[in-house]
């Protein structure tokens, strides 16, 4: 082999591993900027719509005319949907489930809360459909004053059935 391509070999080479060297200096400066930019907003960041008074954390959900009667909201940010039933009740059901705490979805053609994790199903107002969850949905007390729905998102309340009481009315 002539000198001149083994010189061309070593060159290609060469320039191949500074390319990769730059390469991997740039990615982990990017993952570096990401991972400070992420702890930032981490720290930085303050709940929105929310209200605090004295060891209770409200959250302003919105206006009793934002829900339409049947519907279901989720507000995942302070972990609950929001459920306003038929007859304009509102409930405010934690999004965990309370077989293992995974979170749930809302399935509107199905009418039911359906668990992703082991299928434990559940109706609008919380209560077991499908095992193998063993009690109805945690719920969040809620008030409704001048037509604007707070929820208390520092305070879940257990349950075994859902209970008319539960109901809130605006």
């Amino acid at each position: 082999m002539s000198q001149k391509i083994k010189n061309k070999k070593i060159a290609d080479k060469k320039d191949r591993r500074n390319f990769l060297q730059r390469l991997s200096a740039l990615l982990g400066f990017l993952a570096i900027a990401e991972f400070l930019s992420i702890g930032l907003a981490f720290f930085n960041s303050k709940p929105r719509k929310a209200l605090a008074k004295g060891n209770e954390h409200y959250f302003i959900a919105g206006n009793i005319e934002d829900f339409p009667p049947g519907s279901v909201t989720p507000f995942a940010g302070a972990r609950f949907f929001l459920v306003r039933l038929k007859d304009g009740g509102f409930m405010a059901l934690s999004l965990r489930c309370s077989h293992l705490g995974c979170a749930i979805n809302w399935h509107n053609k199905q009418d039911r809360f359906i668990c992703p994790c082991h299928a434990s199903q559940f109706d609008k107002t919380g209560n077991v459909l499908s095992a193998p969850a063993p009690r109805a949905l945690d719920y969040y007390p809620l008030e409704i004053n001048a037509n604007v729905i707070r929820v208390n998102t520092a305070k879940v309340i257990k349950r075994n059935a859902f209970n008319s009481s539960q109901v809130v009315y605006g």
